[in-house]
């Protein structure tokens, strides 16, 4: 029994009343109102609420620790800064090549603005061949001038025609391929700069760092844990239930528990939660529980042994268990004898159990070794 069972037991009324009939005859109990309490016994320890281990992303070395055990941190907060030299130069080379990139596709571009000239000078020579053109086409049909004339002029409007054709493919073609060495060279900087934010490691959320397990100057790996954080002032007590018993416990029960910390206080919580999943390895469930009043230990992680109060009964009529003949009968004292006597039980502890009907106070029920007939 553990000890927070006991301090339950000691609020209940005096002992049973017992009588000998005689040396090798067996003991004589009679049933008794007392208050009974049924419970179940769990084990776990105190967490902070929201805690969470923060973990590092990258392989390095701690150059900078920016907090200590204790400490208020913010959401973004920087806590740890891991080398990142590699890093720092890929993202450094990525953000100058986006620069180069972008000013290429900006009105400053020198590629740009030669096309784009190249283009005009196209156009304009395109536009004077044209003219020169149909205003000799307009002679010839007055039979003026000669038609190796007329051919020529059309010969050079239709190569500046094509001129201006090619010019204005190699400029939009350029803006193309810019716009698309843009694009690529913004995704390689956002890529880097996520890459680099990976050596900086921050808080996610609001809460108070419980413990640190790196300082500056030690190794650390991907995925290695840095630092516990966790919500301030708020626990919450994580206890593990016995499969067997987990249909008892329901949300709203009231919890009595102990830390290895704080020694014999006794400190109330209620159920909150019943995680619905089975640890397959020990066979329990998670139960969540809340301190009920102030005063809870300000201290985490600290080991716990609890009963979840199931059911309580004022004045109840009850055996020791250990009387009872199977689980629905006992022996009762009778003029003759003895006789075995069905009975109705309710709630049932380590040591009694309820009886519900069968009995009264004044029934004399024997005790017998392993409950064979007296």
């Amino acid at each position: 029994m553990s000890a927070i069972t006991r301090h339950i037991w000691k609020m209940g009324v005096g002992g049973l009343i017992m009588s000998f009939l005689g040396c090798n005859n067996p003991s004589v109990i009679f049933p008794e109102r007392k208050d009974i309490i049924e419970t179940v016994y769990a084990s776990g320890k105190i967490i902070s609420e929201n805690e969470y281990k923060l973990a590092s992303l990258s392989n390095g070395t701690i150059i900078k620790k920016l907090v200590k055990d204790g400490d208020t941190v913010q959401k973004g907060q920087l806590l740890y800064i891991v080398s990142n030299e590699a890093a720092q130069d890929r993202f450094d080379a990525a953000l100058k090549n986006y620069h180069t990139v972008s000013k290429n596709l900006s009105g400053q571009s020198p590629l740009l603005n030669d096309l784009k000239l190249s283009l005009q000078n196209a156009a304009v020579k395109c536009t004077n061949d044209s003219l020169t053109y149909f205003r000799y086409k307009t002679l010839w049909a007055q039979q003026i001038g000669t038609q190796s004339n007329l051919d020529n002029v059309y010969a050079n409007y239709q190569l500046s025609a094509n001129q201006k054709m090619i010019a204005e493919q190699k400029y939009y073609a350029a803006i193309n391929d810019l716009e698309v060495s843009h694009s690529n060279a913004r995704s390689q900087l956002t890529a880097a700069g996520k890459d680099l934010q990976e050596y900086f490691i921050k808080s996610d959320r609001n809460g108070v760092v419980y413990q640190t397990y790196k300082e500056a100057g030690e190794t650390v790996y991907t995925n290695e844990i840095v630092a516990l954080v966790g919500a301030p002032g708020n626990q919450v007590i994580r206890l593990a239930v016995d499969q067997q018993d987990i249909n008892k416990v329901k949300t709203g029960q009231q919890v009595l528990l102990q830390t290895d910390v704080t020694g014999n206080t006794t400190y109330e919580a209620v159920v909150s939660y019943i995680y619905p999943v089975m640890n397959e390895q020990d066979q329990t469930f998670r139960v969540d529980a809340l301190f009920s009043k102030g005063g809870a230990p300000a201290f985490i992680h600290s080991s716990v042994e609890a009963n979840i109060i199931i059911q309580k009964k004022n004045k109840a009529l009850v055996l020791p268990r250990n009387a009872l003949a199977g689980n629905d009968s006992v022996w009762v004292q009778v003029k003759k004898g003895s006789k075995k006597t069905p009975i109705q039980t309710g709630i049932t502890t380590l040591d009694h159990v309820e009886i519900v009907a069968g009995l009264d106070e004044k029934t004399p029920v024997l005790l017998t070794t392993q409950n064979n007939e007296p």
